[in-house]
């Protein structure tokens, strides 16, 4: 009898585009985000995304003084991987944005595969009230914003990582995205296989439609082969059917509060966990296994846990 794909679920467990005031369920001091990120693990989540915030108003920080608690915290209480940020925020330069992956040297750490318009403003039609003053400036800041990721940037991420054994979860918002990482594999600057995490439905990148999964996964086919792992990460709404749709065509997949605060038309979600459990129920209904964190070290080569610097 064959055996049953394995599929890596990623937990984003806070982020850089929801503020605190969006909903009470998503983490923001290092406590909180350490439970939630442990809660997920235990759910299934095999890896778990992670950034930091100020615990005093909830903005987002790349300090690695913020990291540093819930990090402890977590190895401790889990066997999970560990992907850092080095995305941040659009509002921080590459430096800043580095901090935490140079600090900690993670098993796993993001990375942006290009310069995008990043639109976050139409948050604002859905969301009225804010308790801290930077939370609507941040959304409104985003009509005139550009996240910049250069192919300077991008390459000195990839050799610092590379230095310190970090793999890349890739993030592709955009087809030329897809075309970016071809030119630095191309390079002999990224290894084989590369993960690829295609994101849909941010203004400013690819949109959530099917066949914008379907365009993403054949351009994806066309330029890596049979050599790379996809994950699907949908925004908002889009979060359970587009990783379902991915699922079904052979990806892992990314849930979590940093990309979705919802877990059904109009419903909070009420932790990290309940968005993995859900995930979890659609892809064993698929007949398909849960990755484990030493699964997902396999498949994507990784140093091991041991040899990160917390």
């Amino acid at each position: 009898m064959a055996s049953k794909r394995k599929v890596i679920i990623t937990c984003a467990v806070t982020g850089a585009i929801h503020t605190p005031s969006m909903s009470p369920n998503l983490p923001v001091t290092a406590d909180e985000i350490a439970d939630a990120a442990i809660a997920a693990a235990e759910a299934g989540a095999a890896i778990l995304h992670l950034h930091a915030r100020d615990p005093k108003d909830g903005k987002p920080t790349q300090d690695p003084e913020a990291f540093r608690p819930f990090l402890n915290k977590i190895k401790a209480a889990t066997t999970a991987v560990v992907n850092i940020t080095t995305g941040g925020s659009p509002h921080m330069t590459v430096e800043e944005r580095m901090r935490p992956a140079m600090e900690f040297k993670p098993e796993v750490a993001s990375l942006n595969m290009g310069s995008m318009n990043f639109g976050l403003f139409p948050m604002l039609e859905r969301f009225k009230t804010f308790e801290h003053d930077w939370e609507r400036q941040h959304l409104e800041n985003s009509r005139d914003l550009i996240f910049k990721n250069t192919y300077k940037d991008i390459e000195t991420i990839l050799r610092k990582g590379a230095d310190n054994g970090t793999r890349f979860e890739f993030e592709c918002y955009d087809i030329s995205h897809l075309y970016n990482l071809a030119h630095f594999m191309d390079r002999g600057l990224v290894q084989s296989p590369p993960f690829i995490q295609s994101v849909f439905g941010i203004l400013g990148g690819i949109g959530p439609d099917p066949e914008d999964l379907m365009h993403m996964r054949r351009t994806a086919d066309r330029l890596f082969g049979d050599n790379y792992l996809w994950s699907i990460l949908g925004a908002g709404r889009n979060q359970i059917p587009l990783a379902t749709m991915g699922a079904a065509m052979g990806s892992n997949v990314r849930v979590g509060l940093e990309d979705s605060l919802w877990i059904g038309p109009g419903q909070l979600a009420s932790s990290n966990a309940e968005q993995v459990k859900r995930i979890r129920i659609i892809l064993e209904a698929l007949n398909l296994d849960i990755a484990t964190p030493d699964d997902a070290r396999a498949m994507l080569q990784l140093k091991g846990g041991d040899k990160v610097n917390f």
